[in-house]
């Protein structure tokens, strides 16, 4: 783990060195820092080629310098430090940054608030999310560039899990909303730093992750160290979202704003496909974890058990139940609509 005292040194050096390393930029060049939720391998697809895009059509103009998750600052501190410009931009869940809004609690995993990847972006763009989430952002000084659907969220564990007898005392690393509502199934929360999980399963601290898909599991080396994959879902896409510090955004010169957005909506495109083939590709042909299921009767208890919980959430504030009858308005609309929206 990088600590931040030796990335101040680390950079410190590397600014002395920059000049005989690469070439340097123009003294009106644009630099903005990013820190993403992921790690280095997972970044490799959710962040990087959208910022190595960037950076390459803006060249002189603007450089955006990427950093992985807990590098800068940890990824609960992630909001506060992009909100006082410490860092200029944040790939990540609301829920994970513990970012001070009436819409953090749908960030990330809320349960079954969907149920495929495309849900996600038809929300925000067609069913009024994008507003709320502006303005919820800009009353505190972050601009909320855009929002875009990840992988499903899914159990990995040592043990397998094939009732829901299964998860009681297993002590898992998941979201902080996904904790909350999965406690009552007897699943203990933990919170560790991201490159800390794997060593954490190894070491018998943690019994699983539902944290991703089947997808990030091979990806980032989780699937190495966990043996059984569980099919049910609590949630069928990631909520995230690129947000900039205001003042850093408000600076940009229109055409860089553009280039910013259309650059991360490629990443969000990116993601569609990647994840959603990956999905079906690892549990098809993956071999490092066998898959199990509970029965679609008894995982139901789990499904009515989430609208019980959105109407808790919609009771805390008016923002809340907003959002919350979006997604009840969004839902019955798929199941009116039928196949292939929704099986009914």
């Amino acid at each position: 783990m990088t600590t931040r005292r030796k990335f101040l040194t680390t950079a410190a050096a590397g600014a002395a060195a920059a000049p005989l390393a690469a070439p340097a930029l123009a003294q009106s060049t644009i630099k903005w820092r990013m820190q993403t939720y992921a790690g280095p391998a997972l970044a490799e697809h959710v962040i990087k080629p959208a910022i190595d895009s960037f950076n390459k059509i803006a060249g002189d103009r603007m450089q955006i310098e990427l950093f992985f998750a807990d590098q800068l600052v940890p990824t609960g501190e992630l909001f506060r430090a992009m909100q006082n410009g410490t860092i200029d931009a944040v790939q990540s869940d609301d829920d994970s940054m513990a970012s001070p809004t009436e819409v953090t609690v749908f960030g990330g995993y809320f349960p079954f608030a969907s149920r495929y990847s495309l849900d996600v972006p038809v929300l925000f763009n067609q069913y009024g999310l994008n507003e709320i989430w502006d303005e919820e952002y800009s009353a505190v000084g972050v601009k909320h560039i855009s929002a875009g659907a990840w992988d499903p969220c899914h159990f990995a564990t040592k043990d397998p899990i094939n009732s829901l007898e299964d998860l009681k005392g297993k002590r898992v690393f998941t979201f902080p909303t996904a904790g909350r509502f999965l406690t009552q199934f007897g699943v203990v929360p933990v919170t560790l730093p991201w490159e800390d999980i794997e060593v954490a399963v190894q070491t018998g601290e943690l019994d699983g992750i539902a944290w991703s898909g089947i997808t990030e599991d091979y990806t980032v080396g989780w699937a190495d160290v966990t043996n059984y994959f569980l099919t049910n879902n609590i949630s069928g896409a990631w909520a995230g979202s690129f947000f900039a510090n205001m003042e850093s955004y408000n600076a940009l010169p229109p055409d860089l704003q553009e280039l910013l957005k259309v650059c991360m909506d490629q990443s969000h495109y990116y993601r569609q496909w990647w994840y959603w083939g990956g999905e079906a590709n690892l549990r098809v042909n993956g071999t490092k974890m066998e898959l199990t299921s509970i029965p679609d009767a008894e995982w139901q208890q789990v499904e009515d058990a989430a609208l019980k919980f959105w109407d808790e959430i919609a009771a805390e504030s008016e923002t809340k139940a907003k959002v919350v009858d979006i997604f009840k308005k969004y839902n019955a609309d798929m199941v009116k609509a039928g196949r292939p929206y929704r099986y009914t």
